[in-house]
């Protein structure tokens, strides 16, 4: 999953920059709303971190971009203002969650899960095709019983796959949303990390889950 930070506190967010990398997340985190606004001109993310009281533009204008735009996408506040009234004025404005410093990260990252969960209609952190399972809570894959070791990449793209269970999706949709703007690799990584992918989670079964679309992208399906 790709995430939006905006947080102006250059310690705290490479912290939080840190953890959610950590958790398998892909971010891309900047300094002041106008950044954010840039990234959201150019990328679609899963879940928007927003501070609000930033430099250049503030946590409710980066939230009005979003909204005006018609994009549903997720955003939770962060901030140090803790007054009731600026918790009701922050949700009422669109925001889907409100965190006030200072905070426990793993709290951070349960209400982060809670909010993926939301934007791809699950009501649980397993997801599930065929054999195959996925806890994004404990960040734990099996399939057919027996556990699959993955990488951070490999395991974030597995979770783009189950997310969109029976969708195509083409090499650039996965790209964009997989990678980061810091990544620099070969323009054939997709392709690369299918190929790692289905190694560990199709070889020796009988069904294989991920599939290729000729000239149109990459699906998971259990049929």
């Amino acid at each position: 999953m790709r995430i939006l930070l905006a947080e102006d506190e250059l310690d705290l967010n490479d912290i939080l920059t840190q953890k959610l990398s950590s958790e398998g997340y892909s971010v891309d985190s900047c300094l002041d709303g106008e950044e954010a606004m840039d990234c959201l001109d150019v990328a679609q993310y899963d879940v928007v971190i927003l501070d609000i009281m930033m430099p250049k533009a503030d946590g409710y204008a980066v939230l009005r971009k979003i909204r005006d735009g018609g994009s549903t996408t997720p955003v939770l506040f962060l901030t140090a203002r803790d007054a009731v009234s600026d918790r009701v004025q922050g949700l009422d404005a669109g925001a889907n969650d409100y965190v006030i410093k200072p905070f426990s990260l793993e709290e951070l990252m349960a209400r982060v899960r809670a909010l993926t969960r939301t934007k791809h209609g699950n009501t649980g952190n397993l997801l599930t095709a065929a054999d195959l399972t996925m806890d994004i809570a404990s960040h734990t894959v099996n399939r057919a019983g027996k556990r699959v070791e993955l990488s951070a990449k490999e395991y974030q793209l597995l979770e783009y796959l189950l997310h969109n269970k029976g969708i195509v999706l083409s090499r650039e949709k996965i790209e964009n949303h997989i990678w980061n703007f810091d990544y620099e690799g070969g323009t054939n990584v997709v392709d690369v990390y299918i190929s790692y992918l289905r190694k560990k989670i199709d070889s020796g079964h009988e069904v294989r889950l991920i599939r290729t679309v000729r000239g149109a992208g990459y699906t998971l399906k259990e049929d």
